[in-house]
């Protein structure tokens, strides 16, 4: 994989998948041959979101940065964007969301799934949060059967724990196959290189604190 590609500057790696999403050929396929068989036994599996681009994933930082989107907790509490510090406002974001350039998102092996066809019948409106992946949620028959069956076919949910970085996240798959090639690319130079040439709102704290947001939620405990 490219440097522009693992950034999220280019979408040339990545094709369209089940209409709007976009993945890495091989892992569209793979994602059609696990629909599949979750269907056969009676489990729904939607993609929600795929690939992102750095521009995309920069607007969903940017509008956390001025506080036009909601900040949360690790425990998923809503915060008070003003009483929050800049340097806290920081680490908020990461709990929940990638820096531009450093999102998984942009390598087209990633992707956010959920139980449709349960979501729809409960009437709720899908939130992307750990009480819809839990026992008394709409997706926990998908939250299981992915724990059963997702590695047949090359999936796992890096942010399956929290370690002391990203937030858990039930609904997060990414192909192991493509994806741990990728992370032995990571780079922080080029990261940073890629931050500094961008317009991302609070760039000068980003780039202060980027060694720390590195290693604490671009690898988050991923081996090297």
């Amino acid at each position: 994989m490219s440097i522009a590609e693992w950034l999220g500057l280019t979408d040339s790696h990545v094709v369209n998948c089940h209409g709007q999403h976009r993945l890495r050929p091989e892992v569209c396929k793979a994602f059609d041959r696990m629909q599949k068989a979750a269907a056969i036994d009676g489990v729904d599996i939607q993609i929600v979101s795929s690939f992102r681009s750095f521009e995309k994933q920069q607007a969903i930082w940017d509008g956390k940065w001025l506080g036009q989107r909601t900040l949360y907790s690790l425990n998923g509490d809503e915060l008070e964007f003003d009483a929050l510090s800049e340097t806290e406002r920081l680490f908020s974001i990461l709990i929940w969301s990638a820096l531009p350039g450093a999102s998984r998102h942009h390598w087209g092996t990633d992707l956010d799934v959920f139980d449709k066809v349960s979501i729809d019948s409960s009437g709720h409106k899908l939130e992307l949060v750990a009480s819809e992946y839990t026992p008394d949620g709409p997706c926990y028959q998908l939250n299981c059967w992915l724990a059963e069956n997702a590695d047949r076919f090359g999936f796992y949910r890096p942010y399956s724990k929290y370690n002391g970085g990203v937030a858990p996240e039930a609904w997060h798959i990414s192909f192991l196959p493509e994806a741990e090639s990728i992370i032995q690319q990571l780079n922080l130079t080029n990261l940073a290189d890629t931050i500094d040439a961008s317009n991302i709102q609070g760039k000068k704290l980003i780039l202060q604190n980027l060694n720390e947001i590195y290693r604490r939620y671009t690898l988050n405990g991923e081996s090297r």
